[in-house]
């Protein structure tokens, strides 16, 4: 291409094309920002499903007598340690009592090959404060050489709020 005159007629140099910006650099940019996005919204997706998932697969510890059945079904019923801890106080010292006569039913079970069913029924509830005492009466109940043997026992659990109602005491009452 020959140079070009300006109006003073001197040379001016060849004019220096831009090229238009790549068609993959601006595609790059429009993917690296739709996949940030993305990001974006599955950790929050993610987020907001844990919270759910913990919402609703998190024991009731609204009331003191429904912390206390969901610990018996836990712990007692289901024997799941894992069901029973976030429904304990930290300490669970107290608790040794009910702990004794879970390991008595498993011992029982293996000498004598069968299985102990415990139940228990109306959960009677006497709160003060952040603190209640929870009196129930267990069920415990076994089939042995098909005839069906059940005893009862009165007990009292004492429970505490601090944010959520747990089981800090289980004694037999006599």
């Amino acid at each position: 291409m020959p140079a070009q005159r300006t109006r003073s007629g001197q040379e001016s140099p060849d004019p220096v094309a831009i090229p238009p910006a790549p068609k993959r650099r601006r595609l790059r940019t429009v993917l690296a920002m739709v996949a940030g996005l993305l990001a974006v919204l599955g950790v929050a997706g993610a987020a907001v499903a844990y919270v759910a998932y913990d919402r609703y697969t998190s024991p009731d510890q609204s009331a003191p007598d429904i912390t206390v059945n969901n610990y018996l079904q836990a712990y007692m019923a289901d024997r799941n340690d894992v069901r029973a801890k976030p429904l304990a106080c930290a300490d669970t010292s107290k608790l040794a009592e009910l702990a004794t006569l879970r390991a008595d039913l498993v011992e029982r079970e293996k000498r004598f090959d069968t299985i102990f069913r415990v139940k228990w029924g109306k959960l009677d509830v006497r709160e003060e404060g952040d603190r209640a005492e929870v009196l129930v009466d267990l069920v415990i109940s076994t089939r042995m050489n098909e005839i069906t043997q059940s005893g009862r026992q009165s007990w009292r659990f004492v429970t505490q709020r601090d944010g959520a109602w747990r089981v800090c005491e289980a004694s037999q009452v006599t």
